[in-house]
């Protein structure tokens, strides 16, 4: 399955515009395994208003400062609750939302607050695959427009014209070419996930942050999509950063995977050691959730971890570490001191002062905190209990 390539010959990587706010040209490409993405203090908050004069009495704490780096050709997972800032995340780091603090590199030029006129060329080089197919594509325009629009937007003219190549990323994403001059409303939401997988990968970017991309699709589907994904990463060099709940799709296609609770990372390590040994007691609670299929083990007593009580608001998150509300293994420190993300091993870089499977950073303060008490007990409600215990 070979890519043709385009009638301009470019990538955005060749644009020789200097169209930017306070910021250089673009960077030569960055060679397999550099890093790509790099993201410091990365904030958003959300003001809340309220009266007469809309005054600002509050903010809503979605991302709450993040470091990480994407390299070249790599895959990037982001897991965590509903709520957690994912995917506000992905928003940030393809500049769809302003960040409110911190810095955004690609290819190391910094992007955080460059200009529409300076996000242009860089548009070929970061596309998002979005959540909902119901609402990302536009109901009055034919699947052709829609795939195309990035063609026309970027002045780019493909071998062989716009409809053979559109025509050509519906057969890609496993659609028909005679698919061309329908309207939206006429697919069902898996196929219009399809529409815009094809939309996001017209233009060859190098940074696709896909976010649920295999939510809407069948769950017979789900693994063409993602082996799909898999394929055009080997052949176009692409690099992904992608947001789910199903850790069984992180897991298969991720080299590295970051935790995320009430808009922090406090869990970042290669796939193979967090599956294997996660250090987060949050992080074990996720894997613990994640059936086994294997008829055999049905009737077998899993360890599952029910945590304690519901994720805090964001506007008002508990001070210290922002999970030692639920968290079996809190103690006095976790209430006041926030715990930094360090790297413990190689690989796997944790924010907690009582790690699982490892010392903790904390030892001298041992004594468990009402709230984790009751989680230590056995058949306490709302405590945490295996899976034989809770009747799961």
């Amino acid at each position: 399955m070979s890519m043709p390539a385009y009638g301009d010959g470019g990538r955005a990587g060749d644009f020789d515009s200097s169209e930017t706010r306070g910021a250089a040209t673009l960077t030569k490409d960055a060679a397999p395994g550099e890093v790509l993405l790099k993201v410091t203090g990365l904030r958003k908050h959300f003001p809340i208003r309220k009266g007469l004069f809309q005054r600002r009495v509050g903010a809503v704490r979605a991302v709450d400062g993040i470091d990480f780096e994407v390299r070249s050709g790599e895959t990037l997972g982001v897991v965590g609750e509903s709520g957690c800032g994912k995917s506000t995340m992905g928003r940030l780091i393809t500049r769809l939302l302003e960040p409110t603090a911190g810095t955004i590199e690609f290819e190391g030029k910094d992007i955080t607050h460059l200009g529409v006129g300076g996000m242009r060329p860089m548009r070929r080089d970061v596309q998002m695959i979005f959540q909902d197919p119901y609402s990302s594509l536009n109901p009055r325009h034919t699947t052709g427009t829609i795939i195309g629009a990035p063609f026309k937007l970027q002045g780019v003219e493909p071998e062989g014209g716009i409809k053979k190549e559109v025509q050509r990323l519906l057969s890609v994403v496993g659609l028909s070419p005679e698919h061309y001059n329908r309207y939206p409303n006429e697919f069902s939401g898996g196929q219009r996930q399809r529409i815009g997988i094809a939309r996001a990968l017209a233009l060859k970017p190098k940074l696709v942050v896909a976010d649920e991309p295999v939510s809407a699709l069948d769950v017979s589907i789900q693994a063409q999509v993602v082996n799909l994904m898999d394929d055009l990463q080997r052949e176009l060099g692409l690099t992904y950063v992608i947001i789910a709940h199903d850790l069984s799709v992180v897991r298969h296609v991720s080299d590295r995977i970051a935790v995320m609770y009430l808009g922090k990372i406090v869990e970042l390590a290669d796939r193979d050691l967090l599956y294997k040994t996660p250090m987060h007691p949050y992080t074990k609670a996720l894997m613990s959730a994640v059936p086994i299929p294997d008829p055999r083990r049905r009737n077998a007593r899993s360890e599952r971890l029910l945590l304690d009580g519901d994720v805090p608001s964001p506007i008002a998150p508990p001070s210290g570490c922002r999970f030692h509300t639920r968290c079996w293994k809190a103690t006095q420190i976790c209430t006041t001191t926030e715990p930094p993300l360090k790297e413990l091993r190689p690989g796997q870089r944790l924010a907690c002062h009582h790690p699982e499977n490892f010392a903790d950073q904390a030892p001298q303060d041992t004594i468990l905190l009402s709230a984790a008490k009751r989680t230590t007990e056995p058949g306490t409600p709302g405590g945490r209990r295996t899976a034989g215990t809770a009747g799961g």
